[in-house]
């Protein structure tokens, strides 16, 4: 099943479900897989500049709208930066400025028990 969703109009995103099956006892469990995108674009002083690890979420999530934010905010910081890293990690970014909490709930892994 796939949604197609929209964060940011320049950043077309998707957002994957999957059912999967446990074999003994036959009960579908739904695991939502947390897709990251890419952006690459040219600086201000036209240096290749690639953003990595962008979490894509869908538009009932109540943190879309400040991951929006945050990821505007932080290309205007990288268009203008005069470092010569050639690529910055999103998901690094977000690591620092937010609580924690807050950052666990965006990026929550599902355990799977007994490699399930």
């Amino acid at each position: 099943m796939t949604k197609k969703v929209e964060i940011h109009s320049l950043i077309p995103t998707y957002f994957f479900t999957r059912l999967v099956y446990n074999i003994n006892k036959s009960v579908k469990k739904r695991i939502d897989i947390l897709l990251f995108k890419s952006l690459e674009f040219k600086n201000a002083y036209g240096q290749k500049v690639k953003i990595i690890e962008i979490p894509v979420l869908e538009e009932e999530n109540t943190y879309r709208f400040m991951i929006q934010l945050r990821l505007e905010a932080f290309i205007a910081n990288v268009y203008r930066s005069r470092t010569n890293r050639s690529v910055y990690s999103f998901r690094e970014h977000l690591k620092k400025v937010l609580k924690w909490p807050v950052y666990e709930q965006i990026f929550k892994e599902t355990v799977l028990k007994h490699n399930a």
